[in-house]
Order: structure tokens, then C-alpha cells, then sequence
């Protein structure tokens, strides 16, 4: 059912396929799963004095979803790949980092759509979108001179 699962609702990572709703269809999907992870955070870290202001420990055991869901309700476009898994839109892609924990976005996009000139600016937003809900997100230049964000939870915050 046009990107949701049975199961309940998955936040594109920029592997699925496109969504084939109409404009805003999903979008009430995403503002409900995002306020949902805004209460758990209220709500498992209320003793501090900001507790929307870093991941609670759901998002720390779930860090791929937790970051793509925050980075699609921040409405930046998520990657999508067709059938044969040849990528169909330029946006965020979200896969686990290299060590335990960690996130790792790239900028993605069909080849000649011009993505690798906008992963820059691109993934500088998403970088302001997960430190400003407490993640540590740092941009580097990986192979082929390729950005990319590494996402960690804030210092003393692992599980």
C-alpha cells in the first residue's frame, strides 16, 4: 500500500520506491510519526531540561529509521530506486554507518540528473535538520571525492 507496510508506517530511507499518491498523501503519515518520536523523547527524557533536544533511547536502538524519519518530516525529498533498483529520484539516502550506531546520507539521484552538484547544499540541510534535533552530524568528502553525513548520537548517549 503505496509505502505503507502492514506492520505501520516506514520513513523513506531513499532505497523504497517512489510514493504514487497524490501530493500530501503521505504527508500526514510523516507529521504523525514524527510527533510520535517528539512525545517519546518528552516523555523517556523529561527529567532534562530539553527533551525534544537529543535522541531518546527508541531512536538510539532504531537510528536509520530515526534519522530518516526527522529527515523527511524536515520535508527534504528522499532517493528512490525502480524495480530493477535503478535510482528514480535525487534526495537523501539513509543506510547504517560503519560503526555500531552510526548513520551514514548520501545525495543520490538517477545518473545525469546532476546530484553529485547539489549533495553541498543538500546534505548541509540535513546536517542543520539532525543537529537541531540533537544528533552529532558531520559532513566529509568521501571516495570519488563523494560528501556524505556521519550521524552519531550526542557524546555519552550510546546503547
Amino acid at each position: 500500500m503505496g509505502g505503507a507496510r502492514e506492520s505501520g508506517f516506514e520513513p523513506a530511507t531513499g532505497d523504497g520506491r517512489a510514493d504514487s499518491r497524490p501530493p500530501g498523501g503521505r504527508a500526514g503519515e510523516v507529521r504523525t510519526a514524527f510527533e510520535g518520536m517528539l512525545q517519546i523523547r518528552r516523555l523517556t527524557r523529561a527529567e532534562c531540561a530539553d527533551p525534544e533536544g537529543a535522541p531518546a533511547p527508541w531512536e538510539l536502538h532504531r537510528p536509520v529509521r530515526a534519522v530518516a524519519l526527522s529527515l523527511e518530516a524536515a520535508g527534504i525529498p528522499a532517493s528512490a530506486v525502480g524495480p530493477s533498483g535503478e535510482r528514480t529520484a535525487t534526495g537523501y539516502r539513509v543506510c547504517a554507518g560503519e560503526t555500531p550506531g552510526s548513520v551514514r546520507v548520501e545525495w543520490a539521484g538517477p545518473p545525469g540528473s546532476g546530484a553529485v552538484h547539489e549533495e553541498e547544499e543538500a546534505l548541509t540541510g540535513c546536517v542543520t535538520v539532525l543537529r537541531s534535533l540533537g544528533w552529532t552530524a558531520l559532513l566529509y568528502r568521501g571516495p570519488r571525492r563523494r560528501r556524505y553525513v556521519e550521524v552519531e548520537p550526542p557524546s555519552g548517549e550510546r546503547f
